[in-house]
């Protein structure tokens, strides 16, 4: 009995960081090349926005302190 299951749109999204980074378990990846394989009519529309919505949202977080610092103690040295 296989572990993959059939995934929707939502959770491939959840998930597709992961699945590009390929940091997710071999059901995970394999749910995902399922779902990517299956649902093309659908998804690239929606996909697409939901992706740019969610990047958009990722540019809104602050850097963590330490990143700062270590951009600011480069750019003095230039």
């Amino acid at each position: 009995m296989s572990d993959i299951k059939e995934i929707g749109c939502e959770e491939a999204l959840s998930h597709l960081f992961e699945y590009l980074d390929r940091e997710l378990d071999a059901t995970r990846h394999a749910e995902m090349e399922q779902h990517l394989h299956a649902c093309r009519a659908c998804f690239l529309p929606e996909f697409e926005k939901r992706l740019k919505g969610q990047l958009g949202e990722l540019g809104q977080e602050p850097a963590p302190p330490e990143f700062t610092q270590r951009i600011k103690g480069l750019l003095r040295r230039f």
